[in-house]
């Protein structure tokens, strides 16, 4: 008994701090009803349109922004207050829901609605996304960031788990428009929590001055740094093909499996409920580094190449979930490699351009991934995908194998920023 408490002290540390345990709290209502708007828009567009292509496109406009203006976010979040930044930001997003929901509700929605709004999601997401990043650093300290990271992975994908099964079972019976309505509501949750934390238990890090070429400033020093920038690359690769979970799971569900929107959500459902083991695990004895991010692509790329070739609905439930395990391992690891690796002054800098290779990849991959789903099949736009999951882990390797043979075990280079590895022993787990 005394191991598995001592396990669980471990994998759960994050959320001995108050503040984490809070927004945690706050966030953990948040997502699940943000899978579900994400299940019923992607359903929503492939119902009037009945395209793969115009699904991928709405997609690709949702992420848009952030390939744009990800890097500016990125700077905006090193010079400001994050966490008022993100009462505001989580507020707006909360709006945009609301309005998705009226238009649906009042049966007046149309294609270019769906559109307008995805832009200003993104818009939202752009500046958002590398504030929350660095915001939760302030919140645990180094000490347990890997941990929070991976924590709140686990968070995410249980909203994965649940949201798009709930949002399933509500648009067979209710319809589509009720999912939008509470995700706006669900907003409430995560502000409350942030609104009402104890200030003096952060650990802010120093604002940086504004000044001229600060985000030429983070790409060179992101490109100076393997450690850093090798994993974004990766992710790139990755986010451009295999991240695209919008556009060709529909499609796998109503076309290859004769499926409907209850089929759908319990495909995403699945992979949510692996990416939670998964989590669970990296949270527990997750390494960080470019091995284990290169190694964590590699197994991304075997699954998803299996639930490719699964031959009927039950299998392809099992392989997704081992897909979500495999996805949120190799998440957790490049993000947490990238906050630790980065100086406190670039983190939002790096953080934002970690958003762009995973989600402002999306309008280059989302279309591209719609069109090969429409002309050859789902099965090849998810084989894609684990095609270019081995493409990324063969460069980390690549570079890996260069760095041996060049340096031995010598430091990598001097000046060189080294993000540690950072294993728990085997004790931790019993």
């Amino acid at each position: 008994m005394s191991a598995l408490l001592k396990a669980a002290r471990v994998t759960f540390a994050a959320l001995s701090i108050p503040n984490y345990r809070r927004y945690a709290s706050g966030q953990s209502i948040s997502m699940v009803g943000t899978w579900m708007q994400s299940t019923a828009q992607s359903w929503l567009v492939l119902t009037l349109t009945h395209s793969a292509v115009a699904l991928g496109l709405v997609v690709a406009l949702q992420t848009l922004p952030v390939l744009l203006l990800g890097a500016y976010g990125g700077g905006i979040a090193d010079r400001v207050e994050k966490r008022r930044l993100m009462v505001v930001l989580q507020s707006l997003m909360g709006v945009q829901a609301l309005s998705l929901g009226i238009l649906t509700l009042t049966h007046v929605i149309q294609i270019w609605q769906i559109a307008v709004l995805a832009v200003l999601l993104g818009l939202n997401n752009t500046f958002e996304n590398p504030c929350r990043q660095a915001f939760m650093m302030e919140m645990v300290g180094a000490k347990d960031l890997r941990n929070a990271v991976s924590l709140n992975a686990v968070l995410v994908n249980v909203a994965r788990a649940v949201g798009p099964a709930v949002a399933g079972l509500l648009i067979a019976s209710v319809g589509l428009g009720i999912c939008f309505i509470i995700n706006a509501l669900s907003f409430v949750a995560v502000v409350t929590s942030l609104v009402t934390m104890d200030l003096s238990r952060l650990y802010p890090s120093p604002p940086t001055a504004r000044a001229r070429g600060q985000l030429r400033e983070g790409l060179r020093y992101v490109a100076g740094i393997p450690d850093l920038a090798v994993p974004l690359v990766m992710m790139a690769v990755i986010g451009t093909l295999a991240y695209e979970f919008q556009v060709v799971l529909p499609v796998l569900a109503s076309h290859t499996f004769q499926g409907g929107a209850k089929a759908f959500g319990f495909m995403t459902a699945a992979m949510g409920i692996g990416a939670i083991g998964g989590g669970l695990v990296t949270a527990a004895r997750g390494r960080t580094g470019l091995r284990p991010v290169s190694i964590a692509a590699g197994v991304f790329a075997l699954v998803l190449l299996l639930a490719a070739a699964a031959p009927t609905l039950t299998l392809e439930y099992v392989a997704l979930a081992i897909v979500g395990w495999a996805s949120i391992s190799f998440i957790a690891r490049g993000n947490s490699t990238l906050q630790l690796g980065a100086e406190p002054r670039m983190r939002g800098r790096v953080m934002a351009l970690w958003a762009i290779a995973f989600q402002g990849t999306t309008p280059i991959g989302g279309p591209l991934i719609g069109w090969i789903t429409s002309t050859a099949g789902p099965r090849v736009g998810l084989a894609t995908g684990g095609a270019s999951c081995l493409l990324a882990a063969s460069l980390g390797m690549l570079v890996l194998r260069r760095r041996r043979r060049h340096f031995g075990k010598a430091p990598v280079a001097e000046g060189a920023a080294v993000v540690e590895v950072v294993e728990l022993p085997d004790e931790a787990l019993g």
